[in-house]
This record gives C-alpha cells, structure tokens and sequence, in this order.
C-alpha cells in the first residue's frame, strides 16, 4: 500500500502543507497534561486486522445493538461489518468513477466515508468520488444495494454524518468546503445548514466528525484542531457556533461516553486516542502502543470503546481496536478517598 500512502502524502503537500510533520511536531494534549491528570492507557486488544493491499482503511463506525461494527473501508470504497469475533462482511462496493477519483478534492481518490445506522438497521453513508453522479449520500437497507438519496458537491469532501431520527433528517459535514449540509432521511436536495468560519479549513480538512448531543450538533475541525458546539435553534437552525476544546492536534471523529459533555476523540497523525472534559482539558487514554494506527474514529457500547485505525501514513496495521475505558481522574480519585475512607 506504499502508492496509497505517496498519494496521501503527496495531497497533503498539495494542500499547502506537510500535514503529518506538523502533527508529529506539535505537542499532544497529553504532552500539556499534568502527570495527576494523566490517564492510565486503556487495556487494548485488535479485534481484527485488516487489508491494506486492498484499501480496507477504516474510516468511521456504527454500532449494531450486538455489538457488530458496521464501518466504512475509504479507499476500497466499501461498507462491510465486522463481528464482535473480529469477522468482516463486506456489505456494499462503491461504483468507482471513470477517472479512477482523481478530481475528489484534497485527497485525489474515491472513498467511503461517514456512516450512521437507523433503528431499523438502514445505513446512511457519505461517498467522495470527485464526480456529480456518485458524490453525496446513499442509503442501504439490510440485505439491499445503496441508492443515492441526495447529491452533494462534487468539489466538495462529505466526511462526518450525523442521525436525528426524531426529526427524520442527517447532517453531513463538508471537510472542503467548511460547511455542513442537511438532508431529509427520506432523500431529497441537500442544503447548507451552516458554514460558520469555525468549520472552515486552514489547508486541508476542516469540519469533520459530527454528533448530537443535548439539542446541538457538536463538531469536530481538523485543521484548527477544534471541538465545537452548534445548538439548534427554535426553527432547527443554527445558533452561534461555541468552541469547546482546542489545540487537538489532528482531530478526528469522536464519541459522548454518557458523562454529561465529556467525549472521547480520535487524534489521527498523533496515534491518541484521549478524553476530553467538560472544561476542554484533556488526557491521553490510548497511543501507539497499544496498536493505533493514524485512528480515525471511535464508539462507545457500556464502557467498551471500539476505535478504527486507517493507516493512512503509518501505511502498516489498519485494525479495528477494543478497550475498556477507564474511569476518569476525577472518578479515580473519589473512588480512592473512598477506599481510604472505608478503611480508617
């Protein structure tokens, strides 16, 4: 896989900038971080490993109720399904543009990108083609074929996707063009719900994953290494964009652990994985050690947290990892002062 590994390379360097130098130099959050708010690494294991030959680089994840991972293989431009056991199931190939993607911007190839899954099992995902025939959002029901139900810019990069089932409609973020669309989940024309100069991109990727959460989308920026709040208004609309967590070099998608704001986020070049607190602070919960490779997204089932890594530039192991998330500092410490307590 060293041509796909020249390709990113070489579009980042197009984009204006040596993206992984600059991740690998900048101080993590972690770097930042007292040794009391350190993070113990979580015990990790890979579930499954798989094909970089053929483009099996993980991008995003949806959880099934069995704990079944349905993921998004970027440049095999597939869906498929991996089981607790580690089984992969492919579900879906994209069609591959005449031009082999070659206009798909930043990136110049095709992929898969951000994926969410209904209650009643459909898959919603993003695919990045470069063309206005194949670029938008498709849609597969269990045991069907995909089906576009919207179009989106082929100059455009769609990449992270959000479900809001109770309004029956899907945001999608355009890391190219710093905005983020809304669809119908029955399909139909896509429009610009918000561009705020927050999504913006600063030479490569701006807005990327995207989750709601307490009557807001939250949003991540890659580029400005960013975690943002956008609450929605009366009208479903926008308010003003609220940055809640900076200086995260490389920041990916990202998952709520149920403890009020606080999310686990994924640090691509980086190799982190790390928590990030209500107040923006944040530790490191896992790193290369425990196999990540370039991680690009991350779920959260009853404190197993399930985290996908691509390979992009280590070009080596693209897995998919499982770990138990570990108690917080602040969760650690009154759990020690209680045993003290109990014991006196």
């Amino acid at each position: 896989m060293k041509k796909k590994s020249a390709i990113f390379a070489s579009a980042l360097a197009a984009a204006g900038m040596t993206l992984v130098t600059a991740f690998m130099a900048a101080p993590s959050p972690a770097d930042a971080a007292s040794p009391a708010d350190a993070v113990p690494t979580a015990k990790a294991r890979i579930a499954a490993h798989f094909d970089l030959s053929r483009g099996q680089l993980p991008e995003n994840i949806a959880l099934e109720p069995d704990g079944t991972a349905d993921v998004t293989f970027a440049k095999a431009r597939q869906v498929a399904t991996v089981s607790p056991e580690g089984r992969t199931r492919i579900l879906a190939t994209m069609p591959n543009p005449a031009d082999g993607g070659v206009k798909t911007p930043a990136l110049g190839f095709a992929l898969t990108t951000g994926i969410v899954r209904a209650h009643d099992g459909t898959l919603y995902f993003l695919y990045a083609s470069g063309t206005s025939d194949l670029t938008g959002l498709w849609r597969l029901r269990p045991g069907g074929t995909p089906h576009r139900i919207a179009a989106l810019p082929a100059d455009g990069l769609p990449n992270g996707l959000a479900l809001d089932e109770r309004h029956d409609r899907l945001y999608a973020a355009d890391s190219v063009k710093g905005a983020i669309y809304t669809v119908p989940t029955r399909g139909g024309e896509a429009s610009t719900w918000s561009a705020a100069p927050e999504l913006a991109a600063k030479g490569f990727l701006g807005v990327n994953g995207l989750k709601i959460h307490k009557g807001a989308l939250w949003a991540t920026n890659l580029d400005q290494g960013t975690v943002l709040r956008v609450p929605f208004g009366h009208t479903g609309r926008p308010g003003p964009v609220q940055t809640r967590a900076t200086g995260l070099v490389g920041i990916d998608d990202f998952a709520f652990t149920g403890k009020g704001d606080e999310i686990v986020a994924a640090l691509n070049s980086p190799n982190e994985v790390v928590r990030i607190r209500r107040d923006g602070t944040s530790s490191t919960v896992l790193n290369a050690a425990d196999g990540l490779q370039n991680p690009t997204s991350v779920a959260l089932r009853h404190g197993r947290l399930y985290v996908l890594s691509a390979a992009y530039t280590t070009a080596a192991d693209p897995n998919l990892l499982l770990a138990r998330l570990p108690r917080s500092p602040q969760a650690q410490a009154q759990a020690q002062a209680q045993t003290q307590t109990q014991g006196q």
